[in-house]
């Protein structure tokens, strides 16, 4: 029975509750098997420049499916469509559990990643007044990035002892998730009756897409958060291959417990964004991608275990507070314009975009033998010339309108 949920329901309904939960069971699963499967294929003695390919197969799913995600999420209940994701997740998990290529099950896990996207951003402007948009952005990102600290971890340091149970541990986490999924109310679906003729919805879906693109506030949101996790996903790279160079050790726990670093400081960044910065100022932000990049080339050239735990942290709070306010800007924009699972499914089409190009950049620049320290100090560089680039940008089309 469908069960609608005011905007003047409290932050902390119980749609929040479960969309948190389901959240972060999912992110829990999609982080352990990440480190998992890592595992594996080097067990498998897979080359390492295969190693970010494993990520390009989950990115590729987000791509292909872009132009048809978003109308899946505005078509039909949000919470039911997060719980069918959630269970081609756990059926990805399964496949790489007794045997099949995991490269394969990794993408099939990016299929349900891929549906579940704009959905799980979707729902928080359904649940959630637009004061509190920001604030329920903060709480997912927390949520996500918590996550992230306990998989990682988890998925690492089970790989250490034992492969098969942290592949076991993964079909749980998306097990719960899909749980969790049912106790979300069944809200009235956003934009009903769209057109499932494959052109059509891929019509649909370029239209939003130009939509945003041609709006300067939303462009500046996606290339915002595409810079930022294209960034996030090649350092996570990144540090499986520094840590025996820069540390010399070789373990699979080492490197997942300095991603778990990165998400502390990403929970407290988050939280400060939530408290510091409005849908009006979300500008503020710009500074503190510029000082990821610029602490990135500090890390990349570290040897001490404390030096690299400080700065993963510094990074990760400054990324919280950099993309917290541009996802909340995109969903209340888009969800005016194209509706927020459209906008959301254009957002992912560009950072999965962005991931794809940046971890095959980055793979080559394994496969051909440049020095991991020296790649991780141009990464740094290029991204905060990036945002740079962008803070510029905005400041000139800020001044253009203010002169019409």
């Amino acid at each position: 029975m469908s069960q609608p949920v005011g905007n003047a329901s409290p932050l902390m309904s119980r749609s929040m509750t479960a969309v948190i939960v389901a959240q972060f069971l999912s992110a829990f699963g999609d982080n352990a098997l990440l480190f998992a499967t890592l595992a594996l294929i080097k067990q498998l003695l897979y080359p390492q420049w295969s190693q970010p390919v494993l990520q390009m197969a989950f990115v590729a799913a987000y791509i292909i499916l872009a132009p048809f995600v978003g109308q899946v999420a505005d078509s039909f209940a949000k919470g039911r469509v997060m719980m069918f994701a959630n269970g081609l997740k756990l059926l990805g998990a399964l496949v790489i559990c007794v045997g099949f290529n995991p490269f394969l099950g990794y993408g099939l896990v990016g299929v349900g990643a891929a549906a579940y996207s704009p959905a799980k951003y979707g729902i928080l402007g359904e649940i959630t007044s637009g004061e509190q948009l920001v604030k329920a952005n903060g709480l997912m990102e927390s949520s996500t990035i918590a996550a992230i600290l306990l998989g990682s971890v988890a998925g690492g340091a089970l790989a250490d002892w034992h492969i098969l149970a942290a592949l076991l541990v993964c079909v749980l986490a998306y097990a719960g998730a899909v749980a969790a999924n049912t106790f979300i109310p069944k809200l009235a679906a956003a934009r009903p009756g769209g057109s499932w003729n494959p052109r059509r919805m891929s019509a649909t879906f370029f239209s939003a897409c130009r939509t945003l693109w041609a709006d300067g506030d939303t462009r500046f949101s996606l290339v915002g958060t595409s810079l930022f996790w294209g960034a996030g996903v090649t350092l996570r790279f990144l540090l499986v291959l520094w840590v025996p160079v820069a540390l010399g050790i070789t373990d699979n726990t080492t490197p997942t417990l300095l991603n778990a670093m990165v998400a502390v400081g990403i929970v407290f960044g988050a939280g400060a964004a939530a408290k510091l910065i409005t849908l009006k100022t979300v500008q503020r932000c710009l500074p503190a991608g510029i000082g990821i990049g610029v602490a990135v080339v500090f890390f990349a050239l570290q040897h001490s275990m404390l030096n690299a735990y400080a700065l993963l942290a510094l990074i990760g709070l400054l990324g919280g507070f950099f993309v917290v306010p541009l996802n909340a800007l995109l969903q209340h924009l888009g969800k005016n314009t194209v509706g927020a699972g459209n906008a959301i499914a254009v957002q992912n089409l560009g950072e999965n975009t962005a991931m794809l190009l940046m971890l095959g950049l980055y793979s080559l620049a394994v496969s051909v033998g440049l020095p991991i320290i020296a790649i991780g100090v141009g990464f740094g560089v290029v991204f905060a010339l990036a945002i740079t680039v962008l803070w510029l940008w905005k400041i000139k089309q800020k001044k253009r309108l203010s002169r019409s």
